[in-house]
């Protein structure tokens, strides 16, 4: 089976680090569904705007290693147990395939790429390729009452964020609304560390709306630098 992308992802992140670790994380993170060229036709999307949530099917195209464990070392249990790949949601497959579900925000049908999808709660690197969408349907979909294996057993901690009125001040300068700010600390509150990475005094840094946000944490705070 050869399969080809339908679409790119349009994303604040340019890089992997600090993108949420799952979709609906900040559920009002944007990003854009941009159609390649073709698949730029509206009569593709007829009907789309009756649903609330897409699932999307892309590639971990950042993750140019072969996976060659069927065990991993999933962040939520702080990155010492190993489970069966599986059995989690790592990148780290046998095939770089991703599932997120997003909640679409409006429809541009006529912009010079052809029609755009804006989508909220999305978990995907600016320039992901996408090779398939399909609509969320609520009786199928939807399993209120389902177990979630170990992910119902550790809580994961978000952190408290704190941005000072003069670094609020340089990032509104620097183009950043109040809104993104916002959204920002939400991404950050997930504490996008690496799970070996505890060192309160290091220094980290990620790139989000074309900027470089350098933080550190000590003690569950994240203070942005």
């Amino acid at each position: 089976m050869e399969i080809k992308p339908i679409a790119h992802f349009r994303s604040p992140f340019s890089s992997k680090f600090g993108i949420p670790k799952q979709a609906g994380l900040v559920e009002e993170l944007e990003g854009q569904i941009v159609f390649d060229p073709e698949f730029r036709n509206p009569d593709a999307l007829r009907g789309i705007e009756g649903f609330d949530y897409l699932w999307l099917i892309w590639e971990f195209s950042a993750n140019k290693h072969k996976a060659n464990s069927p065990v991993v070392r999933p962040p939520v249990l702080g990155g010492n147990e190993k489970v069966g790949v599986f059995a989690t949601r790592s990148p780290f497959r046998p095939n770089h395939i991703g599932l997120s579900s997003v909640r679409i925000d409006r429809i541009e049908w006529e912009t010079n790429r052809g029609p755009v999808i804006h989508v909220k709660g999305a978990d995907l690197m600016d320039g992901t390729p996408i090779y398939d969408i399909k609509p969320y349907v609520v009786y199928a979909d939807c399993h209120p009452d389902a177990r979630s294996g170990f992910v119902d057993e550790r809580k994961w901690d978000r952190l408290e964020v704190l941005v000072s009125d003069e670094v609020k001040d340089k990032l509104n300068k620097q183009g950043l609304t109040d809104a993104k700010i916002s959204v920002l600390k939400e991404v950050l509150a997930q504490d996008p560390r690496p799970h070996y990475q505890k060192n309160p005094d290091k220094v980290y840094g990620m790139p989000y709306e074309g900027l470089d946000i350098h933080f550190r944490v000590s003690h569950q705070t994240l203070e942005v630098l």
